[in-house]
Parts: structure tokens; C-alpha cells; sequence
């Protein structure tokens, strides 16, 4: 509720407005100064579930009185996005035993690549398959570069899917990688690769938006923890990707991204440009994150393949904050080894980002399929009828062919406490709430930001403390269904492991495994323990051998 329809509402209804003013901070301060009285208590108590008696009541008052004016001293103190809480969420069950071996990391051999004759067919080359090329200088990084610079420059007014071009600096970049691969520097498999950044991540020169029009000029003159990694390995930053506004869904200030299956349809989100980007092979991999299935939600629509890691595997810093407790940071490729290439680049802490945990990655090529591996499967979601039932029937036969033994498991029940990420949120961006310029938001409607920010601020402190003691509870719950699995699959959409996993930090791998009727891609899912990508990784690119989903592209119209 914004100033005009305040004042237009106060002389009709005193009590209410007050309690908005008092609970929201939604208008001007001038509106404080009015007296909190016994009524305003009692509703807001009403709101809660709670009732307290006129003498608690009484009680209570002076100290509301108290509280507001601390509220309003608490708003006098800048808060920059950037700027995390003191408390720090850890995913760690009790008796924990935490990895320490690092094994030597091995990716499989693309074998003998050759350059083809129709360039074009580069667009869908994976990771590793250009790497080879351009440690055999068979193309050039600045070729190559600018070679997919037309593809964005191209395709993106179909797709929407490109906020900002990087063309300067990844020319800049892609010259730096060619004289050091010429020089016999070579540092690695994504030296000279170009990829693209979702448009949360700060790069130095260029502007971060969010996606969000009161954001639409904002440039962070720095780059992002995982930009700086990135560079550090070679790879060439050649663009800023589309996002769904403040990290929801596919609608940004400019359009709506585009599902490259389907442009007509949306790519979902809020990684929307980045899954879109890689599945029209207009960039090699990207970089997405999720709160609450950012990743793995637009990789389902546009068919790409995405790695969510546990929560504390990449520092955030540098990137717009949406929740502290639940925001992670991970590649969209077109394999699950790509995945890996790129995850080994970007873990790992860096001294700004407080959440992050110096702990091994172990991945080897062959490692699942040289051992007998229990796969869990969610019983209850596989038997339920959905979308993509007859999909994912045909996975779990897949992993029966490739040797794993199948074991049913059972979720944890878990009470919602989806208010969670959303007074977070409101946090994040109280600024915006309290200025009204989430006026400037795109979208306006029930269950847009504007409205969830507001809405939560009546979730009261005590409620937020107990739905985080309920994930500590769901920690634990979650550590015994892995005593009896190496990892579990479950479909993407129609289990409960989404929700669940993004509130527990659980890493998970979602990868393309067929077409609907209609022929946009539908995907399957694993999640794996705490730290262990490297086990679901495998997997999942042990089934992407015995399948082809993967190496389907759409038909781009030019």
C-alpha cells in the first residue's frame, strides 16, 4: 500500500492503517508518531495465532512504543545488499564426518576432435570438445569468441536472453588466452572458452541489474568472487544473461527470455537467460544460481544440463543476495562433466564470502561406473501421476541397465516454511519496500516481490527462528535417508527433494531425459550427500553416455 492510498484510507480506518504503518514501515515516517494502543496490539497479536489478556496487553505497550523507535533508528543505518546477517546457516547433521581426501580429478578424453567443415556446428560442441581444440590451436579463443558473440548478437532478439554483450573485455580476454595457449602457457580445459554470467554477478565495467527496472543503471565496479575464478581459468567473459527480476521467473525489465524449444513460451527461471543462452548454443556454459530451484527449474524447460551445489561450495560474493541461508551459485552446461569443469574452477572460499568450506571435490570419469552404487528413488513422487511420469520411468531403467541397484526411499515430512526465503528477501531489499519503488517492478500481481515483500513482514521474528530450528530438524532427517543410499533420483518437479534439498543445502544434478508432446524437453534429477557432487556428477553423466537427450538442439529460426 503505497503513500496516496494511505492517505486516502487514515481518517476511515486509524487502527489498521496504523498496524500497517508499525509492521510494514510501507510510507513515511511522519505517520510513526501516532500513539500504539491496545487494539493495534490485539490485531497484530490476531495475526500471529496469539491472544493475550488487556492486563499482558497493558504490559506490553510501552515496550512497542520502544521497539518502533528502534525501527526507525535501525532504517538511519545503510544497508547494502552485500551486506550479510550475522548468523550464518551450516547444513552439517550432527557426527558429520567431513571429507578430506582430495583424489587427482580426471575428466574422459572427447578423443580426436577435428575442426568441422560447417562452423555452425561448433555452437553445440561441449566444453571439453572446444578446449581440445584450442589447446590444438586448431581455432583461435578470439575466433571462437567472436563466433558466438554473432550467435547472442543473433538470436537474442527472439530469445530476450541477453542483458549486456561483454564484447570489449572478452575480446580483450579471448587475445590474453591465445597468446598464452601459444606460448605453451596452457591453464587448463576453459582457457579460451566463452561463457556468460547471470546478471546478478558483478563485473567490473559493466552493469549488474538484476533484472529489476530500479536497477536497471547499477554498476558494481568490481567483479564477483566467481567472475575473478573464472578468469583466473582462462574462460572469456562474452556476456550478461537475463534474469528473472530480483531472482524470480523468466519477466526482467526489457521482455520475457525466450524457451529456445518453444520461443513463443518462457524459459522459466530466474536463471532464464543463462539456461536459454546454453540450449540455443549461443554460449558453451553458463552461470546460474538458485534459492529454490533457479537452476534447476530452467534447465528442465530449456533442456540443459545444471549443477546446483550444496550450499557453502561457492562464495557469493559479488552476487545479489536473495536469501543468505539458502542462495547458491552453480554452472549450466550441456553435460554433467562440463558441469564438473566448471564447478572445479568456481568452489571454494575466498575469505569474503563466510559461508564457504574448503572441502575436496572428487570426480573421476569412470568412478560410478566402477562401482556398485545404491541409487534411492522417491518412491511416493515416482508413483504419483504426473507430467513427465513415462520420462522418468525410462530413466530409472536406464540406471538398472547401467548396473546401479535401485532402492526405495521416503522423503521427510516437512512443514511449509516457504516464508522463509521470503522474509529474507524482504530484508534484502527493505530499501526498495519502504522508498515504494518496487512500484518499478515489472510484475505487480499477488505473488510478484512487491507483494511477498510486504507480506512478510508480518511474519514475526519468533516464527522465522522456529521454522530455522525446523531445519535443523530436516538436517538430520534428511542425514539418515543417506545412511542407506550413495544418492537418490527423483523427478524434478513432481517431488518434494526440491523444496526440501534447497532448505537442507543438498547438492543435486538435473539433466535432460526426453521431449512431451509438445517437444520441449523434460528432465530428471540426483541429489547426492553433502559434498559429494562428485558422485552425482558421475551418474548423471554415466546416463547422459547411455542416452542422447543431451545432443537434441532446437531448431533456431535465423
Amino acid at each position: 500500500m503505497k503513500f496516496t492510498t494511505i492517505e486516502k484510507t487514515w481518517r476511515r480506518r486509524p487502527v489498521l492503517m496504523l498496524f500497517l504503518a508499525f509492521l510494514t514501515g510501507g510510507f513515511s515516517v511522519q505517520y510513526f508518531s501516532a500513539e500504539i494502543t491496545a487494539e493495534d496490539a490485539r490485531s497484530s497479536a490476531k495475526i500471529m495465532g496469539l491472544e493475550f489478556t488487556d492486563a499482558e496487553i497493558d504490559s506490553l505497550l510501552p515496550a512497542l512504543e520502544g521497539f518502533r523507535e528502534d525501527y526507525i533508528s535501525l532504517r538511519k543505518k545503510e544497508l547494502p545488499n552485500s551486506v550479510s546477517p550475522a548468523l550464518y546457516f551450516n547444513p552439517l547433521p550432527p557426527d558429520f564426518v567431513t571429507p578430506t581426501e582430495q583424489n587427482a580429478v580426471s575428466f574422459s578424453d572427447p578423443g580426436e576432435v577435428k575442426l568441422p567443415a560447417d562452423r555452425s556446428e561448433l555452437a553445440f560442441y561441449t566444453v571439453r570438445q572446444l578446449a581440445a581444440l584450442l589447446k590444438s590451436q586448431q581455432i583461435t579463443s578470439t575466433e571462437l569468441t567472436k563466433f558466438f558473440i554473432e550467435r547472442l548478437k543473433a538470436y537474442d532478439p527472439t530469445l530476450h536472453c541477453v542483458i549486456t554483450i561483454t564484447e570489449e573485455k572478452a575480446l580483450q580476454q579471448a587475445a590474453k588466452a591465445d597468446a598464452e595457449i601459444q606460448a605453451g602457457n596452457y591453464r587448463g580445459l576453459l582457457h579460451g572458452i566463452p561463457y556468460g554470467a547471470k546478471d546478478l554477478l558483478a563485473a567490473e565495467g559493466y552493469k549488474t541489474t538484476w533484472g529489476a527496472m530500479p536497477y536497471k543503471e547499477q554498476q558494481l565496479d568490481y567483479d564477483a568472487t566467481v567472475v575473478q575464478k573464472l578468469e583466473e581459468a582462462g574462460a572469456v567473459l562474452t556476456a550478461k544473461l537475463t534474469m528473472g527480476a530480483l531472482a524470480m521467473g523468466d519477466v526482467w525489465y526489457g521482455e520475457r527470455t525466450r524457451n529456445p524449444w518453444d520461443p513463443e513460451s518462457g524459459s522459466s527461471g530466474s536463471s532464464a537467460g543463462s539456461a536459454s543462452a546454453v540450449a540455443a548454443g549461443l554460449l558453451p556454459f553458463a552461470i546460474g544460481t538458485e534459492t529454490l530451484g533457479s537452476i534447476v527449474s530452467p534447465s528442465t524447460v530449456c533442456g540443459t544440463t545444471g549443477l546446483r551445489p550444496t550450499y557453502g561450495r561457492v562464495s557469493r560474493h559479488g552476487a545479489m543476495a536473495l536469501s543468505w541461508s539458502m542462495d547458491k551459485i552453480g554452472p549450466i552446461c550441456r553435460s554433467a562433466e562440463d558441469c564438473a569443469v566448471v564447478f572445479q574452477a568456481i568452489a571454494g572460499p575466498d575469505g569474503k564470502d563466510l559461508s564457504v568450506t574448503d572441502y575436496p571435490f572428487n570426480y573421476q570419469a569412470d568412478y560410478p561406473a566402477n562401482r556398485k552404487l545404491k541409487v534411492g528413488y522417491d518412491q511416493a513422487a515416482f508413483e504419483r501421476d504426473y507430467g513427465f511420469k513415462e520420462q522418468d520411468q525410462a530413466s530409472l531403467k536406464v540406471l538398472e541397465d547401467l548396473g546401479y541397484e535401485l532402492v526405495p526411499i521416503e522423503l521427510p515430512e516437512m512443514p511449509d516454511i516457504g516464508f522463509l526465503l521470503s522474509v529474507e528477501a524482504a530484508a534484502a531489499f527493505d530499501e526498495l519496500t519502504r522508498s515504494g519503488q518496487d512500484e518499478l517492478l515489472v510484475r505487480q500481481t499477488r505473488n510478484a516481490w512487491p507483494n511477498l515483500f510486504r507480506r512478510a513482514r508480518f511474519v514475526p521474528a519468533v516464527e522465522y527462528i522456529q521454522a530455522n530450528r525446523v531445519r535443523t530438524q530436516l538436517v538430520a532427517d534428511m542425514a539418515k535417508v543417506f545412511e542407506e543410499v550413495d544418492l537418490y533420483v527423483h523427478p524434478s518437479w513432481a517431488s518434494r527433494s526440491l523444496r526440501i534439498t534447497n532448505y537442507t543445502g543438498h547438492p543435486c544434478v538435473v539433466l535432460p531425459n526426453g521431449f512431451q508432446e509438445n517437444g520441449r524437453p523434460t528432465s530428471i534429477s540426483f541429489t547426492g550427500k553433502l559434498y559429494d557432487e562428485g558422485t552425482i556428477v558421475g551418474v548423471a553423466q554415466a546416463y547422459q553416455n547411455a542416452t542422447e537427450f543431451e545432443d537434441q538442439h532446437p531448431a533456431l529460426k535465423d
